[in-house]
């Protein structure tokens, strides 16, 4: 089954793991294509996923969301 994975390596013995499955030839490292977001979008990114750590209860779902952009847009 061939596919793209994305994978967050946890610990040393699993990049050890991918490195030798690379050598054999079984898998393929790839470069993330996202080069074309910004990198001040990135940050910001970043920046308000670490505001709502912070203050959860000011989160407001899908729904409650476009409510407030079809209010805004009357």
């Amino acid at each position: 089954m061939a596919g793209y994975y994305f994978l967050r390596i946890k610990k040393d013995y699993a990049s050890a793991i991918i490195e030798d499955l690379r050598k054999l030839d079984a898998v393929e490292l790839v470069e993330p294509e996202d080069s074309d977001i910004p990198d001040w979008q990135k940050k910001q990114v970043k920046a308000r996923l670490k505001e709502l750590k912070k203050n959860p209860e000011k989160a407001i779902n899908w729904s409650g969301a476009t409510k407030k952009l079809k209010a805004l847009a009357k």
